[in-house]
């Protein structure tokens, strides 16, 4: 049968594929689109019985066998605090932050993520003495409660409980004590693991900790230590398969193998295959077990296995073979981000090599593959990442052939060399960080330059696979010399993703975003057709050590919002007040983002923004009090308050009063009862239907009297999960409901939005409003 299917292996992955597609979209129409491609193949010729019935089998097979993307095991464990009982399965992780393993639970078979968070200062005393216990296939007695892991609680945030499922993984545990687990004896497994955990160690004592952490990268897989400034600079422009070990990584291995092993005469060309054999998968193992160095090394094994045996297979083959045998040995393993563009980039390659292998100039070669590789993996950038810089094509070329000729073969040659005495390792530690630093600053130069990109939400799933058809046309075109129809097919491909990118231009549908940012407050406003971007306040949380604002605020929910919403600049950004809770994300906005106007009260404390640095453009500085209109396209803002300095920054907070689709809407900062009895002295025919609570909901805000002149109908608090100031305070909440008001609390309902057009409806994230529509 293996005979039989010699050259049409591709055809049994593309069912496999299609059986991810079906079970990833949760869409049934894909096994009659199979089954119709299958018929066409069989009754016009294309495909013989035995290529027919395997491709079928794979279909239905892993249709079954793959989990869908957020399964629950029917076993569900109790919430109690209880005893669980199983065996590590994973390697044992441990950080600056936490010390993480995944077990296994004997009974319900469960993987359990097992956590615990050392005091920084007792981190060795309490880790050492049972680390060594800790190991890979350890059986361990654990004792807790189990949770679910937290779901994201805003549009676009990373789900770290959906992600855990597509892992394997169901439930968590927090130890609160190392003596809450025991574990004992372990598997042949862990000396590998443990053997890595000591080359790390060794790399990071013989090296500066710059070099370091591009070796333990490229080399082990471990990008733990590397600057995150330049992580994100390398996502953003594509580049960060550089840093990831990939095919081009095991091809130099080899490379350097039979180099120094056969051409130097030390083994035989059969004693060096054999050694190959054997190494690969334990280098697989020492860079981490990332799935694209399992490809590449598990490709190159059955290489040279099946030419010992005569066996004559094509990369095409070999390629599927691999793509089969991964998932059928770990049926989650498709979810992860690095298979599924490991596998997209290495078949769209071998799809091509005939056109690529037409040009003889090695310099045009690379500029094509990096061009097909750009290409193929357009609907995963976006649906993973919300973005996509075509210029990356270009800096690819420039990059690609530095790190492959100078950094990747130094960092796998500093490995034996950093046994030598410390003159060796010294020079060429400072070699790579002079050249290094250089062309790193030169990215950064390109980024703080040409930094264009296209963001968006993602690919539709019918635009995903009208693109893939249009690549493949294209590709076929190209290949064939027929330019013009190539032409036609990579505008076609072009429109598709200007069409997806523009989106939020041809929407006359505006939203308002109340993001959940735990005890803080962010709005964010979209004008229909993208006529302007409004934020009002962008708080933080802060560090408990010198309390100044932290960034994962920006980092974890801001920044992904705008990408997925296509948002590249802020046309005003309102900041109500000074207080952290209110503008402490301002800062990492101003460092990536344009922001057109920025607008403070006349009673603002400048000296605030003389803190924030690294801006890329500063904005324009109004000042504003009340009785002043801020205007943003054709969408007025009239600002109610303050009109005189309160001497306080609660009090001096801008109120904000707009409409919205015929819907009056009042910003009110943190303002107390104090200038709510002014606001309705000024303005007492003040009527409104959404009402931002004022101060979180504390009971310094929200007077009865306030509630009742201006007659809400909503009532939005943000306000952090369990907060230790108690808000909002049942004071407030009774207020409220006293006058029928429809409460949106971000702890309760994560981030809210409300779309409008003629009208409008409230979306929130977590739960459903308690009426119909409004």
């Amino acid at each position: 049968m293996n005979f039989q299917l010699k050259g049409y292996w591709h055809f049994a992955a593309l069912a496999v594929g299609a059986a991810i597609v079906r079970i990833y979209f949760a869409n049934d129409w894909i096994i009659i689109v199979f089954l119709l491609w299958i018929s066409y193949l069989y009754f016009y010729g294309r495909l013989k019985k035995v290529p027919i019935f395997i491709s079928l089998i794979m279909f239905f097979f892993f249709s079954l066998y793959i989990p869908p993307p957020t399964s629950q095991s029917s076993t569900a464990l109790s919430s109690e605090t209880a005893h669980y009982i199983g065996e590590i399965v994973s390697p044992v992780q441990l950080t600056q932050d936490k010390l993480e393993f995944v077990l296994e639970e004997q009974h319900s078979k469960q993987n359990i993520l097992i956590l615990y968070f050392p005091d920084n200062n007792k981190q060795t005393a309490e880790i050492e003495p049972v680390l060594d216990s800790f190991k890979y296939g350890a059986s361990c007695v654990v004792s807790g409660s189990v949770e679910l892991p937290n779901k994201s609680r805003n549009p676009a945030q990373f789900d770290y409980r959906e992600y855990l499922l597509k892992s394997g993984i169901t439930y968590q545990l927090i130890l609160e004590d190392l003596t809450h687990v025991e574990c004992g004896g372990s598997k042949f497994l862990e000396r590998f693991y443990m053997l890595r955990e000591q080359l790390l160690t060794h790399v990071e004592s013989r090296f500066s900790a710059y070099t370091a952490s591009w070796l333990t990268a490229i080399v082990f897989g471990d990008d733990s230590k590397m600057d995150s400034e330049t992580e994100d600079i390398f996502q953003r422009w594509s580049l960060s398969h550089i840093i990831a070990i990939s095919g081009s990584n095991i091809g130099l291995i080899v490379a350097l193998f039979y180099f120094l092993l056969v051409k130097l005469n030390l083994l035989t060309q059969e004693k060096a295959q054999w050694l190959m054999v054997f190494f690969l998968p334990v280098y697989a193992l020492l860079a981490g077990g990332d799935p694209s160095v399992w490809r590449a090394s598990i490709m190159v094994v059955l290489f040279i296995l099946l030419n010992k045996f005569s066996f004559r297979f094509s990369y095409t083959d070999i390629l599927s073979i691999v793509f089969i045998l991964l998932i059928f040995l770990d049926n989650t393993i498709m979810y992860h981000v690095g298979f599924q563009l490991s596998f997209l980039v290495t078949f769209a390659i071998l799809l091509s090599k005939n056109w690529v292998g037409g040009t003889k100039s090695p310099f045009w070669q690379l500029l094509q593959i990096s061009f097909v590789s750009q290409m193929v993996i357009i609907p995963i950038q976006f649906n993973y990442f919300s973005i996509f810089q075509p210029l990356s094509i270009i800096l690819n070329l420039i990059v690609i052939p530095y790190f492959t000729v100078f950094v990747i073969p130094l960092m796998y040659i500093l490995v034996p060399l950093s046994f030598l005495p410390n003159v060796f390792i010294n020079l060429l530690d400072s070699l790579f960080f002079l050249i290094h630093q250089m062309i790193i600053a030169f990215i950064d130069l390109i980024d703080s330059v040409l930094y264009y990109p296209f963001l968006t939400s993602g690919f539709p799933f019918i635009a995903i696979i009208i693109y893939f058809g249009l690549f493949l046309l294209f590709m076929h075109d190209l290949e064939r010399g027929m330019l013009i129809k190539a032409f036609r097919s990579g505008l076609l491909m072009t429109l598709l993703i200007m069409g997806i990118v523009a989106r939020p231009y041809f929407s006359s549908e505006g939203t308002v975003t109340m993001f959940d940012i735990g005890q803080g407050d962010a709005f964010l406003i979209e004008l229909p057709y993208r006529k302007g971007v409004i934020m009002i306040d962008a708080g933080s949380r802060f560090s408990f050590e010198d309390m100044n604002p932290t960034d994962s605020v920006y980092q974890q929910i801001l920044r992904p919002y705008f990408y997925s919403r296509g948002i590249r600049e802020l046309d005003s950004l309102i900041l109500t007040h000074e207080d952290t809770d209110h503008i402490g994300s301002a800062e990492f906005i101003f460092k990536e983002m344009e922001v057109e106007q920025l607008i403070v009260s006349r009673y603002f404390d400048l000296s605030v923004l003389q803190k924030w640095s690294q801006i890329r453009k500063k904005p324009e500085l109004v000042l504003v009090k009340g009785g002043d209109i801020i205007t943003v396209s054709d969408q007025q803002l009239h600002v109610l308050a303050p009109e005189q300095d309160r001497a306080s920054s609660n009090e001096n907070s801008i109120v904000v009063f707009t409409e919205f689709g015929g819907v009056r809407w009042l910003f009110t900062g943190d303002i107390t009862k104090t200038e709510e009895s002014v606001l309705i002295q000024n303005y007492p025919n003040l009527s409104v239907d959404v009402l931002k609570v004022a101060h979180h909901g504390s009971s310094t805000s929200t007077d009865q009297d306030f509630i009742e002149t201006t007659d809400p109908r909503f009532a939005l608090i943000p306000v952090g999960v369990d907060n230790s100031y108690g808000h909002p305070t049942p004071e407030v909440l009774e207020t409220l409901e006293k006058f029928d008001v429809e409460i949106l609390r971000t702890d309760q309902h994560g981030a809210v939005q409300f779309k409008y057009d003629d009208g409008g409806t409230f979306f929130p994230f977590l739960h459903k409003l308690r009426g119909e529509d409004k």
